[in-house]
């Protein structure tokens, strides 16, 4: 026993990439200028606390529980109005962009040329479509189409097109491709492939992942709200305005409620389709 080694040989490279990473974190943190002393001083401390202290209890008169109620369906629409948008063109388009739907995979003649050349444009819309944040998409929306919900549907509805157009391809890719490719060999075509060869496999992750989507949907529409597009987010930047804090803690538990409910249904679903 007392001549094993217990020196772990690992130590010495973790702990020089370790180094590394804070080396390279240091520049980021100072050109980001992160000062965490701000948050200890005393201005800065009376002000969040008499804020925080106005939080309880939560407002739970009738007139603003109305209005709550109101903004919260409102957020709901606009997150399930620019989800079922978002969906009309990533389906399409990740059916086009994803490679084991080609038939570039049995066909390197004519289709396969045809194959590739459909795929790279479509490629070419998902990447831009999700390059631009739904937040400015919204400000764009709201200096076109004016303030209120229509532009938080817009925004989603373009960026998380791009998003679920993406993710639908990759998770085509990564199916047990050989009903698929047993199809296509026999002459199918690709939406036969699509429903008998890969739908099957894909269901549950694709289900999974889109109601997340509309869980980040449903954040992003109160984050858009802050910008004019309407929903619970406009409604916690005018009590935010006017210092209610009990109007926004209500206004938090309720959008935390959300999250809950969109986390369930995720799970229900997964189960379902297990």
């Amino acid at each position: 026993m007392l001549g094993i080694d217990t020196r772990d040989p690992a130590a010495g490279p973790r702990l020089l990439i370790g180094v590394l990473a804070v080396l390279l974190l240091w520049p980021g943190i100072r050109l980001a200028e992160l000062d965490l002393s701000v948050l200890v001083h005393p201005d800065s401390t009376q002000s969040m606390g008499t804020f925080v202290q106005s939080f309880w209890p939560p407002a739970r008169d009738s007139d603003f529980l109305s209005l709550l109620l109101k903004a919260t369906l409102q957020t709901l629409a606009i997150a399930t109005a620019g989800m079922s948008l978002a969906l009309l063109l990533a389906v399409p388009a990740s059916l086009l962009a994803s490679r084991a739907l080609s038939f570039s995979m049995v066909d390197r003649g004519r289709l396969g040329a045809l194959g590739q050349c459909l795929r790279w444009p479509a490629r070419m819309l998902l990447i831009l479509l999700r390059s631009v944040p739904e937040i400015v998409w919204a400000l764009l929306f709201v200096r076109a189409v004016g303030l209120g919900p229509t532009a938080g549907v817009l925004a989603i509805a373009i960026t998380y097109a791009g998003m679920l157009g993406k993710v639908y391809a990759e998770i085509f890719e990564s199916v047990d491709q050989r009903p698929r490719q047993a199809l296509m060999q026999a002459g199918a075509g690709r939406l036969a492939a699509f429903f008998y060869g890969v739908l099957p496999g894909a269901i549950a992750e694709l289900t999974s992942y889109t109601v997340y989507r509309w869980e980040c949907a449903v954040r992003a529409s109160v984050v858009m709200g802050f910008v004019g597009a309407g929903g619970l987010g406009q409604q916690i930047d005018l009590s935010m305005r006017m210092f209610a804090g009990a109007e926004v803690a209500s206004m938090l538990l309720t959008f935390l409620v959300l999250v809950l409910l969109a986390d369930q249904l995720s799970r229900l679903l997964r189960k379902r389709l297990a």
